[in-house]
């Protein structure tokens, strides 16, 4: 018979292998439920068209990480990731969203969701009795814009000034000749796929004049256009409004008003700015706010350059 090697193990030595968590029917009935709210919250807020609400990008990322990180598993973070990425992808076909909306939505869909797992987990291990506390104040910066809580700050203000080689009159002349087409310059428009005009008509600084950007379509239908009209005129300044948007943007925006004005800086220098008046489609605003101020302003300034004035 062999002998036994008896050697005690080395002092400080230590079995830190713990037994996997048991799977209990209490934790797989909480994950169920927590499962089948988060579908119904989904089929709800789509059935009310709150789907640009904070419930879909903070809310619902909060109950699926909490339904995973609930279940006993060592992989919580590795399921969370794979389940987000698969909602992601889901909610961009359900919903009929490009690239650019699940670009810009993963950052806060995978922080929200991987930030649940670990506070839960955390909790769990410390044998806190606050997990099912944890959730629903967790959801609580999901409710914007879902109808049970108010939008914060959704009328929004962008303003981009350029001042170009030309004097005030020659500035005057390429206004009223319209915008063109342009090949866009902006680095994150270009990289992001920001849809951008690619049929652009009208012309004139008389009230009643119209300028027409157009929109190529998609895999989702027509890109649609947007109609603007001089409202008023002054010396140096034009006041725009919007009659008509079927654009492929109008879902992430709503324009309201916008202002082109110039001056003369010297001889053959003119500031010329344009301020533009949009509402926020996107929530929660302390994430959507800046991006969609920063994409707008790539926007603008786009426009200054179909203005011939780069």
């Amino acid at each position: 018979m062999a002998d036994v090697d008896e050697t005690p193990e080395p002092s400080g030595w230590t079995n830190t292998t713990e037994p996997p968590p048991q799977r209990t029917a209490a934790h797989w009935t909480l994950a169920g439920l927590i499962t089948l709210f988060g579908l119904v919250v989904f089929v709800a807020v789509v059935r009310e068209g709150r789907a640009d609400s904070a419930v879909l990008f903070v809310a619902l990322p909060v109950l699926l990480a909490a339904a995973l990180a609930l279940t006993p598993r060592r992989t919580a973070h590795g399921q969370v990731f794979a389940a987000t990425t698969v909602a992601l992808l889901l909610a961009a076909v359900a919903l009929h969203e490009g690239a650019i909306c699940v670009i810009l939505a993963a950052p806060l869909v995978y922080a929200v969701a991987h930030g649940t797992t670990a506070l839960i987990r955390a909790l769990r291990e410390a044998n806190r009795p606050y997990v099912l506390v944890a959730v629903p104040l967790l959801l609580l910066p999901g409710l914007e814009g879902s109808g049970m809580a108010p939008r914060l700050g959704p009328e929004q203000t962008v303003e981009v000034t350029r001042v170009v080689e030309l004097p005030a009159d020659r500035v005057a002349d390429r206004l009223a000749a319209g915008p063109r087409p342009t090949a866009v310059r902006s680095a994150p428009l270009r990289l992001l796929g920001v849809p951008t005009p690619g049929r652009v008509s009208g012309d004139g600084l008389d009230p009643g004049d119209r300028w027409m950007f157009g929109y190529h379509g998609s895999a989702h239908g027509p890109g649609g256009h947007l109609l603007a009209e001089v409202e008023n005129v002054t010396p140096g300044r034009v006041d725009f409004r919007f009659v008509e948007d079927s654009s492929i943007t109008a879902r992430w925006f709503t324009w309201r008003h916008a202002q082109l004005t110039w001056r003369a800086t010297d001889a053959g220098h003119t500031e010329v700015q344009i301020r533009v008046d949009y509402t926020r489609g996107l929530d929660p605003s302390w994430y959507f706010g800046p991006i969609q101020q920063a994409l707008l302003g790539a926007g603008v300034g786009h426009l200054l350059d179909m203005l011939a004035l780069g």
